[in-house]
């Protein structure tokens, strides 16, 4: 059965933390992940939350939010066993289709920069690493 790209459903919640886990990807669950959070993020962000499905089950997802400027592309994640097929890559261009239908026309993304394999997908996809940028943050809570 090929691998299918949609958006993901409420529903989607314990599979894609499992997901995640199973990257080794960072969640926050109980905090920014949690499941209320992500269905609000869900709503806000329609169309933009996909997933990777083979059958019914969740193999990838993507993220993508925008400010109505810039697009930010966050949380590729596809199961350790689904990796080298392409499925990253088909991920990251359906997402920046569905941004682009927003009106969004320039894609961001933070890397840490030792993920080898995500550099690789988004130096593949055209995407340029900026030297000398700083990530800043300041959090409210922090416990968020």
């Amino acid at each position: 059965m090929a691998v299918r790209i949609a958006p993901l459903r409420g529903s989607d919640y314990d599979a894609v933390i499992d997901l995640w886990r199973r990257a080794d990807l960072i969640s926050r669950v109980g905090k920014r992940d949690e499941r209320r959070a992500f269905t609000r993020q869900l709503r806000v962000n329609g169309g933009l939350y996909l997933g990777a499905y083979d059958g019914d089950r969740l193999v990838g997802t993507v993220l993508g939010t925008h400010d109505s400027r810039k697009g930010w592309v966050n949380r590729i994640a596809v199961d350790p066993s689904y990796q080298g097929r392409g499925i990253g890559t088909r991920l990251l261009r359906a997402c920046e289709k569905a941004l682009v239908r927003k009106g969004i026309r320039i894609f961001a993304a933070l890397v840490n920069e030792e993920n080898e394999s995500s550099r690789r997908l988004f130096e593949k996809e055209g995407y340029e690493f900026l030297e000398g940028v700083l990530y800043v943050r300041k959090k409210v809570d922090p416990d968020v």
